[in-house]
């Protein structure tokens, strides 16, 4: 044993133990504040940068959903028109079967052609204002519902317009058409009645792409869910291993101290030499 006043090598050698549990007590005092056990590509520069890629892969994730989302909105409005459209076809149809009387008097035929009137007017107000976010896919030269189905962009889903204004290629009652005459009300039950069942087609394409969509979003949130948990199997800690690895350290540093206190003590060790 070398006795020395210049260099205190066991002092030195606690101060090294010392420090490096020093550096784990501030690395598991991290994972306790943040939660991650990789907060930062200075903990695990692979294992971040796989992290970010999954985060970006996340976030795609989240756009397609609210892609989907407002897709959804969009056609439940145009399903709610068309499914109103069709109920005042069949009201019309009750008006114009009624006027197909020809013993009707004057004031009756008249009354039925007024409410008649009344009804179709009120298709144009409902499919003009059958829009959602700026898009109306039951006007004349309406718009085509497309969403976003992956996290890149790069994969759409498009449900075609459904033109259910009057004269249209579903709707093919005019909006001249009346029931003045028992003439004119076979005419406009024969319009109805061809009308009613596009307008059943109509809403078949729709309903049958709003069920696509949803189940495209419930895969799409399951994507991300899993995602989501194999980001935190690599970048997540372990609060109860960080909690008993704290205690560990804690201890080792309260022993630590202890012991650079004693390796500072054995200088003076030195001044017995000259007793």
């Amino acid at each position: 044993m070398t006795f020395s006043v210049n260099t205190n090598a066991a002092a030195l050698s606690a101060l090294q133990n010392l420090n490096k549990t020093a550096t784990g007590l501030e690395r598991v005092q991290t994972e306790i504040n943040t939660g991650y056990k990789v907060a930062s590509s200075k903990d695990n520069a692979a294992v971040f940068a796989i992290a970010q890629s999954l985060r970006a892969d996340v976030a795609g994730f989240r756009a397609a959903t609210g892609s989907i989302d407002r897709a959804l909105s969009t056609i439940d409005v145009a399903i709610a028109a068309g499914e109103a459209v069709s109920d005042l076809l069949i009201e019309m149809k009750e008006k114009a079967v009624a006027a197909k009387d020809s013993g009707l008097d004057t004031a009756s035929r008249s009354s039925l052609n007024n409410d008649f009137t009344q009804l179709r007017s009120q298709i144009s107000s409902i499919v003009d204002n059958a829009e959602f976010n700026g898009t109306n896919a039951v006007a004349a030269g309406g718009d085509d519902i497309v969403a976003i189905t992956n996290d890149t962009g790069s994969s759409t889903f498009t449900i075609q317009a459904q033109n259910l204004s009057l004269s249209g290629t579903v709707v093919t009652l005019t909006s001249s058409q009346s029931i003045g005459s028992a003439t004119a009300a076979g005419s406009v039950v024969t319009a109805i009645e061809s009308s009613i069942a596009n307008v059943n087609d109509s809403l078949s394409s729709l309903g049958a792409g709003a069920r696509r969509l949803e189940l495209q979003k419930e895969f799409v949130n399951k994507l991300k869910d899993t995602v989501e948990v194999g980001i935190g199997n690599l970048v997540d800690a372990d609060m109860a291993k960080a909690s008993a690895n704290l205690q560990s350290l804690q201890v080792k540093q309260q022993l630590g101290l202890q012991a650079l206190s004693i390796a500072n003590q054995a200088p003076q060790a030195v001044t017995s030499l000259f007793q």
